[in-house]
């Protein structure tokens, strides 16, 4: 059972201000330690439940957020950014099931705890087929057009919810309850860990018993954006096959939950190209 585990920032207990996610800020290297810790609870978790390999994605920004030489030493990790599958960089159709750990709600969810999709400054929303969608959800359907299904979620309540819809069978975890974008009641991240060491073990064993599915990839694959800043739009459009369809929204009728994602970053790229002009 080779297992992937996609660790992100924002949803780790005791993460919920912007200066804690973001080089410079001053509590930056604590958080970086906090997001460490989360990923090796998921790593001994994962290797309780029966995972013969484990592989660490670092998913947050330029992805070089993880502190490598405190990393469980089973798991071999991926560093940096860009990389060709983004978050789930890693899986393949040998993986057996993937990990979403310290994950966060979509850019439209007004209660996330800093809560956006990919682009926090440059998308107010990404749709496919008219549904608002967070990176877990595309990343699902990644994963899914390999045949590998998620089995874990954690984060805040509000992503937990909004996993335990969107995946049938997935483990949650609830690190914190959100109070507002920047704002939470975390758990002690003692006591986080713990619980997510729990679930990845859960998610990895039923994973191996067979108990749960890759998500369903819909036959259409429409993936819009609502950009935040006026102009951005002209940019994106320039993008093969990109519809503009108002003044802040661009459109891409894709072909592959992989086209999709491809887009997505390649027009989140050009949105920060103009934003910093």
């Amino acid at each position: 059972m080779d297992v992937l585990i996609s660790v992100d920032l924002e949803g780790v207990a005791g993460i919920a201000t912007k200066q804690q996610i973001h080089p410079g800020g001053h509590d930056y290297p604590i958080a970086r330690a906090l997001m460490t810790a989360e990923a090796n609870a998921a790593v001994a978790g994962a290797f309780d439940g029966g995972a013969t390999s484990v592989v660490v994605n670092d998913s947050h920004g330029p992805a070089d957020n993880l502190l490598g030489e405190q990393l469980d030493r089973r798991a071999d990790y991926v560093v940096g950014d860009p990389k060709p599958l983004d978050m789930v960089q890693e899986v393949t159709p040998q993986t057996g099931v993937v990990l979403f750990v310290g994950y966060h709600a979509g850019a439209a969810d007004p209660a996330g705890v800093l809560a956006h999709t990919y682009s926090g400054g440059g998308f107010a929303d990404v749709r496919l087929n008219g549904r608002s969608i967070g990176e877990a959800e595309l990343n699902a359907l990644v994963a899914a057009a390999m045949g590998v299904p998620v089995g874990l979620v954690t984060g805040d309540d509000v992503i937990c919810a909004v996993a335990e819809k969107a995946f049938p069978g997935v483990v949650t975890v609830p690190v914190k309850t959100a109070l507002g974008r920047t704002a939470a009641r975390s758990k002690h991240p003692a006591v986080a860990r713990e619980a997510i060491a729990a679930g990845a073990a859960r998610a990895v064993a039923s994973a191996i018993s067979g108990a749960i599915r890759p998500v369903t990839i819909p036959d259409e694959l429409a993936i819009e954006a609502e950009l935040r800043p006026n102009g951005a739009a002209e940019m994106a459009a320039l993008v093969p096959g990109t519809e503009r369809t108002g003044a802040r929204t661009v459109r891409f009728q894709a072909t592959s939950p992989r086209t999709a994602l491809d887009v997505l970053i390649v027009w989140s790229a050009l949105t920060s190209h103009y934003l910093s002009r």
